[in-house]
């Protein structure tokens, strides 16, 4: 079976991209998770803005707290994006292959994005809900990545899988929105290329702009679901062993829509939109120029290997 190169070559510029974004964001990240995951009780609330986890920090001098779960986060982060940018690019030459067609139209290009997403939720899933529980835990005692996963039963690694499943449309959104506007943009200079040459690339200025774009409205059309997939994840993190059997009935869809209707309202389905928006349009248009300015240098290092191998496997032969 061979490997497909320019999926392999997508797959790995994407997750160098997603590490290096995660990285450089990772506290504002860590806030942003903290507040979404708190609920109003009693009509007070501990976050009133999203500065008010960083100033925490600095106040109780735990500022590099502010990274903890970040070698998780890291690891998820790698994974999560090498297999989506992998099935993704897959699945599209696939279905061009399959189809015959000489382009993939936005409802395809949906549905392939949905599948890549789908594969990658399942795979991620129990770093997904470990990262976000070190997240949310008191500053300075969040626990190790094997403590956290082993710390009830392997179900709960789990937790938020079927939301999860249900948030491959943000992706799906925002990929297929970024390939409608990267086509758009590179028509008048896309030319026919050899299969040998590497493929067209944007610049990092307009990867920037478009990742912006398309993960901003991504982000607005599914929003409600990421703060119910938050709260459902660190539902047990900050709660004291009173709290636990409430923390528990947050562990559910139901129970996370019926916690935020009962507490906050209506506009408790979007408490934290600001936040994530500038969070993961950053971290998302971060990793598109990334991805996008070293594709062309990991597609070369990759057909100069194939190169290689095949001349010594053809020396092989004739020795």
């Amino acid at each position: 079976m061979s490997v497909d190169l320019e999926s392999l070559s997508e797959a790995t510029s994407g997750a160098i991209g997603a590490l290096l974004s995660t990285t450089i964001l990772y506290p504002l990240d860590t806030c942003k998770t903290k507040y979404q995951a708190e609920v109003r009780a009693h009509g007070q609330q501990k976050y009133r803005n999203l500065s008010d986890v960083f100033w925490e920090a600095i106040s109780t001098r735990q500022i590099l707290s502010l990274y903890q779960g970040l070698g998780t986060k890291n690891l998820q982060s790698f994974i999560s994006q090498f297999v989506y940018f992998y099935g993704y690019s897959y699945f599209k030459r696939l279905y061009l292959e399959k189809s015959g067609s000489k382009s993939i139209g936005t409802k395809a290009n949906l549905v392939l994005a949905a599948a890549a997403g789908a594969c990658t939720a399942i795979i991620t899933q129990p770093l997904d809900t470990a990262s976000s529980k070190m997240q949310t835990s008191a500053f300075g005692k969040s626990k190790g990545l094997w403590q956290t996963l082993t710390e009830g039963n392997w179900s709960e690694a789990f937790d938020g899988l079927g939301i999860s499943l249900l948030l491959t449309s943000n992706p799906a959104i925002q990929y297929t929105v970024f390939d409608q506007l990267k086509q758009r943009l590179l028509t008048a200079k896309q030319n026919t290329t050899d299969k040998g040459s590497s493929p067209e690339a944007l610049s990092a200025f307009s990867a920037f702009v478009l990742g912006a774009i398309s993960k901003s409205v991504a982000t607005v059309l599914t929003y409600p679901a990421i703060r119910c997939k938050v709260m459902i994840q660190a539902a047990d993190s900050n709660d004291g062993e009173a709290s636990k059997a409430k923390g528990r009935s947050r562990k559910t869809v139901s129970g996370a829509v019926y916690a935020i209707w009962r507490k906050e309202g209506p506009l408790g389905f979007f408490k934290g939109l600001h936040a994530q928006i500038l969070k993961t349009v950053l971290s998302s248009a971060l990793l598109l120029m990334i991805k996008e300015k070293i594709t062309a240098t990991t597609w070369v290092l990759i057909l100069a290997m194939r190169r290689y191998l095949l001349l010594s496997r053809g020396r092989l032969k004739s020795a």
